[in-house]
C-alpha cells in the first residue's frame, strides 16, 4: 500500500498497489471508450454515454494520481483521438463497409411507392387515402400503394379518393 494524504479530510491514508491502480486506470479507459463508441450508434445520450465519460474520468483520475499531471493529460489526448478515429471508422464501416452488410446496421428505408410504367391506366379509378395527403401523399388502388397529390386541397387519411390525372410518378387525386 501507498500511503497518501487523504484530499477532503487531511490525514494520512493508505492506497491500493500502483499495479492495481494501473490495471483500473486501463480498463477504466478502455471500457469507457467503448461505451462512448457505442453511444455513437444509439439515438440520445443515455446511459452508455453517461457511464462511458464516467469511466473516462476515472480513468483519467487514476492516471494522475499514479503518474501526475503530464501523463494524464497525454493519457486524455490518446483517449479522445483513439474515440474519434474509432467513430470514424465504425461511421463509415456501418455506411460503405462490413457492417454495412450486417444484421446489426438497421436500414431505415421506406417501402417507396412503385410507379406502374403506364400511369395513365390509373385513370378514373377510385380508391383510399392511405395518409394525409397535403397536398402530397399515399393513395391505395386495388390493394397498391401509390404516390399521389391533389390540386392544393387537404385530404384526410382514409377519404375517398378518384384519379384524375398523372404527373410523372405520382397520380392526380380529387375526393371521390
Amino acid at each position: 500500500m501507498i500511503p497518501t494524504k487523504d484530499l477532503f479530510r487531511g490525514k494520512e491514508v493508505q492506497m491500493m498497489d500502483a499495479s492495481v491502480g494501473t490495471l483500473l486506470m486501463i480498463l477504466s479507459y478502455v471500457f469507457g471508450t467503448g461505451l462512448v463508441i457505442l453511444e455513437a450508434f444509439m439515438p440520445g445520450f443515455g446511459i452508455a454515454g453517461i457511464a462511458g465519460v464516467i469511466l473516462e474520468i476515472v480513468g483519467i483520475v487514476l492516471t494522475n494520481t499514479y503518474f501526475g499531471l503530464t501523463w494524464s493529460l497525454i493519457a486524455t489526448l490518446a483517449a479522445l483521438v483513439f474515440v474519434g478515429f474509432a467513430i470514424f471508422f465504425s461511421y463509415r464501416s456501418a455506411m460503405k463497409g462490413r457492417l454495412s452488410r450486417s444484421a446489426l446496421i438497421l436500414k431505415d428505408t421506406e417501402q417507396s411507392a412503385s410507379a406502374p410504367p403506364d400511369m395513365q391506366s390509373w385513370l378514373d379509378q377510385e380508391g383510399v387515402a392511405a395518409t394525409a395527403l397535403r397536398p402530397a401523399g399515399f393513395v391505395e388502388i386495388s390493394g397498391r400503394r401509390l404516390n399521389a397529390s391533389t390540386a392544393g386541397e387537404f385530404l384526410s387519411k382514409g377519404s375517398s379518393v378518384k384519379v384524375t390525372g398523372a404527373e410523372g410518378d405520382h397520380l392526380i387525386v380529387t375526393k371521390a
